[in-house]
């Protein structure tokens, strides 16, 4: 199996481009993004408030993976990066770049996962069956660490899967083309692949095994040391929108807005935006996220990845990984 050489050259790769700046012109900024992964903050982005409020002129890039939001990040390509799954945050860190995540994005446990080909009739009792399979994992990601985690809790071993490093759209293109007899990942992948399989465990099993699944906001660190206020005003229009969205009154006007910026259709955007929870800032800056739960959560992410082979040793604390600032003084604002 390749999953230790092709994640350790990753990993490689993010440290040596560590290194680069990240240099902003005073009147526009970049942010990334997930298309078919839809969030309120698409409504304010297509009305133009962010560029209203910041006081900026705000780019918008759309990304297939967090692993690549992170090199984006450490060319200085981008200054944001919204909706940044955990795990290539961790996978980032740990092999040295500086970012810190500046809110919880989202929560999805039943939005992210494994599914086996229907052919196979795999389930969670016959996992033993799995040997020998072809799985398409997107290396460094939130789905990565999902599948790490339920094959240690299956008992499966790693050598006896041939793991293959899809995107989540190359991935569900694969199971359904029968290239491929698992496949993980998240969003409208996710869907395309249940159409030809199943999941062997739900959101709330995923969770009862500790299994969190969540996104963060991140942006290299000296991003968020030079420009705190900007950050800030970010935060507080995309909290702003979440909380619109908590409104069931504001659904018929910000869905289609939304949908159309995801690259969906609305029946598809309204499934899958209601298997996501915002956290309020008040929730954020709970004990339960950024009060401590993610950070032990980091750590937690880092020593499945060591013990896999995937990266090369965890930070001795991710701590200083998390910058509260911003969010706060959003709070006020």
């Amino acid at each position: 199996m390749k999953l230790k050489s092709r994640m350790m050259g990753a990993v490689a790769g993010l440290a040596l481009s560590t290194t680069a700046t990240v240099a902003m012109a005073a009147d526009e900024i970049t942010v990334a993004y997930f298309t078919e992964w839809p969030m309120p903050f698409q409504y304010a982005k297509e009305m133009g408030t962010y560029d209203e409020v910041m006081g900026v002129k705000v780019n918008w890039r759309a990304f297939d993976t967090g692993t690549a939001m992170s090199a984006a990040m450490a060319s200085g390509d981008v200054h944001l990066s919204v909706s940044q799954g955990v795990p290539p945050f961790v996978v980032a860190t740990s092999a040295g770049q500086d970012l810190q995540i500046v809110d919880v994005a989202v929560s999805y446990a039943d939005n992210d996962n494994c599914v086996v080909a229907s052919a196979l009739e795999i389930d969670k009792d016959t996992t033993a069956d799995l040997a020998g399979k072809k799985v398409a994992v997107p290396l460094g990601t939130a789905a990565h660490y999902g599948f790490l985690r339920q094959m240690d809790h299956f008992g499966v071993d790693l050598a006896s899967l041939e793991i293959v490093n899809m995107a989540p759209p190359e991935g569900a293109a694969a199971i359904a083309q029968g290239a491929v007899d698992m496949f993980c990942g998240w969003g409208g992948s996710l869907r395309r692949a249940l159409e030809h399989g199943n999941v062997l465990l739900t959101g709330a099993e995923k969770e009862a095994l500790g299994i969190l699944v969540f996104d963060v906001t991140s942006a290299p660190a000296n991003f968020v040391a030079e420009n705190p206020d900007l950050v800030s005003k970010f935060l507080k229009v995309t909290a702003d929108a979440n909380a619109m969205w908590a409104d069931p009154a504001n659904r018929d006007t910000m869905l289609p807005v939304i949908a159309k910026d995801a690259g969906m259709d609305l029946d598809a955007t309204a499934a899958t935006i209601d298997t996501f929870v915002f956290p309020t800032v008040a929730d954020q800056l709970d004990g339960k996220w950024l009060g401590g739960g993610a950070q032990t959560f980091m750590k937690g992410v880092a020593q499945v990845f060591v013990e896999a082979g995937s990266i090369p040793s965890a930070l001795e604390s991710y701590d200083n990984l998390v910058n509260t600032g911003p969010l706060a003084s959003a709070s006020s604002m």
